[in-house]
Parts: C-alpha cells; sequence; structure tokens
C-alpha cells in the first residue's frame, strides 16, 4: 500500500514537467498542468468563501483532483482530440489501482467530468478562470491573440459565481495588485 502511495506521488509530481498544450496554439505564454492545477484550486477557496451551502472540502478535492489523469495521458486539446483518443477511464482506473483512497480519486474525477452538482460547475469555472487569467495577463502585456480566446472562453463559464469571477478579472489589469499603492 505505501508504495502504491508514494508511486501516486510521484506520478502527481510528473504534472510539474508537462506543458498545458494549449499554448502552442496561442503563440504565446506557457503554464505546465501542476501549475493549472494549483491555480484552480486557489480559485475554488475563493469561490468557495462565496458559496455557503457548497461542501468546500469536495470542492477543493475534486479541483486538486480534475487533471490528475493527464500524468498518464498528457494534455490533449480540442484539436488533438479530435484524432487521438484520450482514455481516461482507463488512465484514472489504472492510477487508483491499489490506493486505500482510490475510489474517492476516481469519484471526485468522474463528477468534475459529468458536471452534474453544484460543486462540479463551479471547479469546472476555475478550471476555466485559470485560462482566463492566464489570456488576461498576455492580453495587458501586449499578445495580440488573446482576445479571440477570451471570447470564446468566457461562454464555457456557467455559474453565476464564476461569471461575477470572469466580469472582474476582465475588469481588472493584472498587475493592478502590485501597483495599487506604488510609491518611491
Amino acid at each position: 500500500m505505501e508504495k502504491n502511495i508514494a508511486d501516486l506521488l510521484f506520478e502527481a509530481k510528473i504534472l510539474k514537467e508537462l506543458p498545458r498544450s494549449g499554448y502552442h496554439f496561442l503563440g504565446t505564454g506557457r503554464e505546465n498542468v501542476a501549475e493549472h492545477s494549483f491555480m484552480t484550486v486557489f480559485i475554488v477557496y475563493a469561490i468557495s468563501s462565496m458559496e455557503p451551502d457548497i461542501d468546500r472540502e469536495k470542492l477543493l478535492k475534486m479541483a486538486l483532483l480534475h487533471d490528475l489523469p493527464e500524468a498518464r495521458t498528457g494534455d490533449f486539446n480540442y484539436v488533438q482530440k479530435k484524432y487521438a483518443e484520450v482514455k481516461e477511464e482507463k488512465a484514472v482506473s489504472d492510477l487508483i489501482e491499489g490506493l486505500p483512497f482510490g475510489n474517492e480519486i476516481k469519484e471526485m474525477i468522474d463528477e468534475f467530468n459529468t458536471c452534474r452538482t453544484r460543486e462540479a460547475q463551479l471547479v469546472n469555472d476555475a478550471d476555466q478562470i485559470s485560462f482566463l487569467l492566464e489570456l488576461k495577463k498576455l492580453k495587458d502585456t501586449g499578445s495580440g491573440s488573446c482576445d479571440k480566446w477570451i471570447e470564446f472562453l468566457l461562454p464555457r463559464i456557467q455559474t453565476d459565481t464564476g461569471k461575477l469571477f470572469a466580469r472582474k478579472i476582465m475588469e481588472t489589469r493584472w498587475d493592478n495588485w502590485w501597483m495599487n499603492s506604488y510609491s518611491e
């Protein structure tokens, strides 16, 4: 059992080495899957403070685990998915084998993917908002190709809380927090 847990930790660690593939098509920016997952978890943490009737622990777990199968499948973007089959269900089945908490990992990933619960909808929104933050920074720093990606991304955000976050992000310059009280 302990060996299986050690294997899982090394598997999760590989997400730090796995680049998110969409940036190749954007032509600018870069991020690995672990960086994206961290931001998604942090966004969910903020969202959970605005959703008092939500299961915060479930939200955080789901956000943390949502891209774990990519350690085995890679990060397929929408173009790649047209030509290659991603066997995420098999990846999840293999990665949870022999883990005492494996069923919980599978349940969280399945719930995220089906997007039927309020928690899953909020985590899916956080997943999109994570990318929106990257796109907004790139836009604010002069990348001209971000507008069409933002236009495509915004309709994916479904909850009122997610839409509020997205609107505020779009109204705020990426470095505002840094320059807000600037003085020399």
